[in-house]
């Protein structure tokens, strides 16, 4: 059957993707390649970047809040922060973390091989203030600066695997994007003559010659990966190696060879904050007594019990002791009393009395209720 010019202009953008993959175009060939220059774009784990429809206030703000849960993911390393008790509903107020945003249009091809265009909104948040989100709701904290792994990636389109080094950085561009959406960056080998021998060692997993071959790099982290045709697609098998010790194997797969690669990067940002993201000693969730003054009656009572127990950052609450002016509880928080003093300030609900106490049973925290 001979191909219809309709047919012809439906296979070339994945022609043309396929190729790009497989590093056969040459430097210098016909290809529009987008360069940063003076465009906006997401820097570091404070920073990134979503689709919207439109400039108006409305679609904006809701960006915000897609861009503050990716934002969390990147700086805590979960990709399920945004899920946390407390921090979904702390999304609604994503606007307040912004420090600054700008639009960019992106050209591509569509599926027709017509040109598309798509609005992303870059979005800066305030490294500070995310750090006391990430903090006041006990969540771990991946610091920086992070280490950047080197990429050891062979690829098979069905005539033999070859190495993605240097001089083939566009094939491998949607896995070191995805590692950057994800707040860390992924480096690739020379790809001198005993590095394209190695892809052997890559195919059949042996990572000890892979470990041993990366010496000249720094540090000594390897994301060693092979990207094959399976069926219904491609498939990548993943490992993940620190100083010699094997962090995590994985595996994913996509119909797209592009989509199938990029999961690398999730599967090493997951296995790199596993190891290395910690929780600050003063956001450790725990049992804390709180001594409540400046209440005045019923409807003061009333007021403080129906607060406490929409805090998001209260698990459980239990009432120890009571006088005309003053009340003494258990509070069970999801983070510790400092993230619980912060939380309630902001408010001015509760305030916290200076140097009162830690939140222990000898020693009470204590705070006076604000005005209703």
């Amino acid at each position: 059957m001979q191909a219809t010019p309709q047919g012809i202009a439906r296979a070339w953008p994945r022609l043309l993707a396929l190729w790009l993959l497989l590093g056969l175009l040459a430097p210098g060939a016909a290809l529009a390649q987008r360069t940063e220059g003076d465009r906006a774009v997401a820097q570091g784990p404070y920073q990134t970047e979503v689709s919207v429809r439109n400039q108006t206030d409305g679609e904006r703000d809701k960006a915000f809040a897609r861009a503050l849960a990716q934002v969390l993911a990147n700086v805590t390393g979960n990709r399920e922060a945004a899920l946390r008790d407390g921090v979904r509903d702390e999304l609604a107020n994503a606007k307040d973390y912004v420090d600054s945003y700008d639009y960019r249009q992106d050209e591509g091809v569509g599926p027709t091989g017509a040109p598309s265009f798509q609005t992303m909104l870059v979005v800066r948040f305030r490294p500070a203030d995310i750090d006391g989100l990430v903090d006041m709701f006990g969540l771990p904290s991946w610091p920086q600066p992070r280490p950047k792994p080197v990429l050891w990636l062979a690829i098979d389109d069905g005539s033999g695997p070859r190495l993605v080094g240097l001089g083939q950085v566009n094939a491998a561009r949607s896995i070191l994007d995805a590692a950057k959406a994800r707040g860390y960056a992924l480096g690739l080998p020379a790809g001198n003559a005993a590095e394209m021998a190695a892809v052997g060692a890559i195919w059949r997993g042996d990572v000890a010659a892979i470990s041993a071959l990366s010496r000249r790099y720094s540090p000594p982290i390897q994301l060693i990966g092979k990207l094959y045709r399976a069926a219904g697609g491609w498939s990548a098998d993943w490992t993940l190696v620190d100083n010699g010790k094997v962090l995590g194997n994985w595996q994913t797969s996509n119909a797209d060879a592009l989509r199938a690669m990029a999961g690398g990067a999730d599967g090493a940002a997951d296995a790199l904050a596993r190891r290395y993201a910690r929780t600050s000693q003063d956001a450790a969730p725990g049992r804390f007594r709180l001594r409540i003054l400046g209440l005045h009656g019923s409807d003061d009572y009333l007021r403080l019990a129906g607060y406490l127990d929409g805090l998001p950052v209260v698990r459980r609450i239990a009432p120890v002791s009571a006088s005309p002016d003053a009340l003494e509880l258990d509070v069970d928080l999801v983070s510790g009393i400092a993230n619980f003093s912060r939380y309630v300030g902001r408010a001015g609900v509760l305030v916290p009395v200076p140097d009162a106490g830690d939140g222990s049973a000898a020693a009470p925290a204590a705070f006076h209720l604000g005005g209703g």
